[in-house]
């Protein structure tokens, strides 16, 4: 059986892909972009079978709208990816609160408006599948990187507690953590210097970008092509994961830095302990 998907930042990059994917192989897709007119050579070739939304994720009622138009024009929404977003690039003491709030905005309450308005019709099918594109940015972090790991990390939080709220009427919850793609023409991953939001640039960081720019630069891209197959054995799967990476950093970089973190929580425990001083029972008489 053929599945509807709805998409969001479908224009370029994993989201073209992915629905790209889900429409060659016949799933029916809405999938949303800022401008749809991005998506006009997919109805061309897919004609009724993709349904092309204008949506911003930033605002509210739109988001609304595209879900209900999507679930009426196509009888049901089977799965949803949570795609639009964007990285902001800068140390902490460059960023501006405005970037700070803008970044938020649609890395997070974007995907949280989208959750919210596909979920009544979620819970009435009594089956779905949330799919959000979060970053192996949500689960460490690096230096230049504080305002994005900020917003990944927010969404792998929001998605765990939501997978706990959803399961028991059928919904199923996946976070993906993609790695370096070659998501840019010509087959080039993005740089994460200078493709993202910039902060105003203090010189006294200028040695650390180019430390993290020559690092950066030695790591290829993924195939956003390989990714969307991958995401499909997903939305197949009878048990898909809460989490999972795409490509192979992940889960190399997250060992040593968990294996760090349980190191010095152990470390420290007996100053945890302290920290939390006697029991209740054991602090003898209250003096009023």
């Amino acid at each position: 059986m053929s599945k509807v998907w709805f998409v969001t930042g479908s224009s370029r990059g994993l989201g073209r892909q992915f629905v790209e994917a889900a429409l060659s192989r016949g799933d029916k897709v809405a999938a949303t972009a800022r401008n749809s007119a991005t998506l006009k050579d997919l109805v061309g070739t897919y004609g009724d079978a993709v349904l092309p939304l204008d949506m911003d994720v930033t605002d509210r009622a739109v988001v609304f709208e595209s879900v209900r138009r999507a679930e009426e024009h196509f009888g049901r929404l089977d799965v949803v990816v949570n795609n639009a977003g964007y990285a902001l690039i800068g140390a902490v003491e460059e960023l501006a609160e405005q970037q700070l709030r803008d970044v938020l905005e649609t890395n997070v309450f974007g995907a949280l408006r989208v959750v919210q308005a596909a979920l009544p019709y979620l819970r009435v099918q009594g089956s779905g599948h949330l799919i959000q594109m979060s970053s192996m940015a949500g689960l460490f972090a690096a230096p230049l990187g504080g305002g994005y790991h900020a917003s990944k990390w927010a969404l792998e939080v929001l998605n765990d507690s939501l997978a706990q709220e959803v399961g028991e009427f059928g919904i199923k919850v996946t976070v993906v953590a993609p790695g370096g793609f070659a998501t840019r023409r010509g087959g080039e991953k993005p740089d994460p210097l200078t493709d993202g939001d910039q902060a105003g640039r203090n010189p006294i960081y200028d040695g650390l970008r180019q430390r993290i720019a020559a690092f950066m630069g030695k790591s290829p891209g993924g195939d956003p092509a390989a990714a969307a197959q991958a995401l499909l054995k997903i939305v197949d799967s009878e048990n898909p994961p809460l989490r999972v990476f795409f490509g192979p950093q992940g889960y190399q970089i997250i060992q040593k830095v968990y294996a760090d973190r349980l190191k010095t929580w152990a470390d420290w425990q007996d100053l945890s302990v302290e920290a939390h001083g006697r029991p209740e029972h054991d602090l003898g008489p209250t003096v009023v």
